[in-house]
């Protein structure tokens, strides 16, 4: 199993009341509930856990995008990820650097991530996982104004063109749908060969999935739900696609993120960690309605489908405003406890639903430095040398993952699914 250091930059001191009167992401009155020190200093806070994580030995270092949130002050990862990659090759440590990711469902400008990529993996050496998230509504369609209904059409032709221009040895005119660009000449490329390796995000829509194993792309879910609330559904559904599509059950297809928090015992683990997951989930991903999550148009119909067929995909979300401690833990939202209990649940779901990539969040909500430097180091020496043999007895090759790495990169598609004029909606 591949085990990355999963990094957001919240603002860790939100009012104990915020749920009651604000959401996490675009309305939030930043003025009167933030002070500029406390802004200057979560972005040090983030960038020395994640330098102390890739000192720790986690396989890469991950951080997300958000924009116009409080949870998550990163509406560039790249920007972080450079300072890591350049810390990390000086230092001479083998650390993914793993952008999770850029949104090209909202991107604008889909060669500016190209290059902002690009530069990284030339930065690191080669180190570049890859991520791109479609998108979430209230970022794409509110911060950014684009239709909802075309966030996954924006999506698919951004994406198509970050990896021609990556790839194309020679010059090329584009003339999408959404972009018409008269000369291509991407420079600097990635250092990898095709291009590095790519993962999508997704919330469980089997588009979403079917396009990942199709195209020979990973597929990354996050945990918020609660792996035993959605797990067996969305991880079953996506196995089983893999089965009707004729592609192999290697592990390393999937990847997934899960909150964490370790100590010397579950009762010390509950007493240094339950305010901190509740005010994550109270006044950050669960102080988001949903109407900003999700808006129509923005989920196509069989995602639509599977949707009102099992709407226990969003399991415990309705509720988080509210949820206690235990109801997390409950529904596997937070995986918390000693060393022994974080092992034994972490493996029992990674067999069960073949994760071979894990996502490992361990600062979250208030958390303070200090407790979450602890929180990384206690899970990098008694949790994740278990953890990292989960596949040991299985040869599966790593096709998700950078050569330099130790990673056995496949083919640029697996199979290609779509022309390039379908893809990108040509005139």
């Amino acid at each position: 199993m591949k085990i990355t250091y999963f990094q957001q930059v919240p603002y860790r001191h939100l009012p104990p009341d915020f749920e009651q009167h604000h959401e996490a992401a675009v309305t939030t009155p930043y003025h009167p509930l933030t002070r500029p020190d406390l802004v200057h200093r979560a972005f040090g806070d983030a960038l020395g856990e994640i330098m102390h994580a890739a000192r720790s030995g986690f396989d890469a270092v991950a951080v997300t995008e958000h924009g116009q949130s409080s949870y998550d002050m990163a509406p560039n990862p790249d920007l972080l990820m450079a300072a890591a990659a350049h810390a990390t090759e000086v230092e001479g440590l083998a650390t993914g650097i793993y952008p999770m990711g850029r949104s090209l469902g909202k991107s604008r400008e889909p060669l500016r991530v190209a290059e902002e990529l690009a530069m990284l993996d030339a930065i690191s050496g080669g180190r570049l996982i890859a991520g791109f998230p479609v998108g979430l509504a209230y970022d794409a369609n509110i911060n950014n104004g684009v239709v909802p209904a075309e966030t996954r059409l924006r999506f698919d032709e951004n994406l198509e063109l970050v990896l021609k221009a990556w790839q194309a040895r020679e010059n090329f005119a584009w003339n999408g749908r959404f972009h018409q660009y008269p000369l291509v000449n991407l420079w600097p490329r990635p250092l990898q060969e095709p291009h590095p390796p790519v993962f999508v995000t997704g919330i469980g829509n089997p588009r979403t999935m079917e396009f990942c194993l199709r195209r020979g792309f990973g597929f990354n879910y996050f945990g918020w739900f609660g792996a035993r609330v959605t797990g067996r559904r969305v991880f079953d559904r996506f196995w089983d696609a893999a089965r009707r599509l004729g592609k192999d059950e290697n592990p390393y297809r999937m990847g997934f993120m899960q909150t964490i928090c370790v100590a010397d015992t579950d009762a010390k683990a509950e007493k240094l960690y339950a305010e901190h997951a509740e005010y994550f989930f109270r006044k950050a991903i669960g102080s988001i309605p949903m109407q900003r999550l999700a808006l129509p148009g923005g989920i196509d119909i069989k995602g639509l489908e599977f949707l009102f067929r099992d709407p226990g995909d969003f399991g415990i979300y309705e509720k988080m405003r509210q949820a206690s401690f235990a109801d997390l833990v409950e529904a596997g939202s937070v995986i918390c406890g000693s060393p022994a209990t974080v092992r034994d649940r972490i493996t029992g779901f990674a067999r069960d639903f073949r994760i071979g990539n894990l996502h490992a969040m361990l600062q979250f909500g208030s958390m303070p430095t200090e407790l979450a430097r602890d929180n990384i180091s206690l899970f990098a020496e008694q949790v994740m040398p278990a953890l990292r043999g989960v596949w040991a007895d299985q040869d599966w090759p790593h096709h998700w993952w950078p050569q330099r790495l130790g990673g056995t990169p496949g083919p640029a598609a697996e199979d290609t699914g779509t022309t390039h004029a379908k893809a990108v909606h040509a005139r």
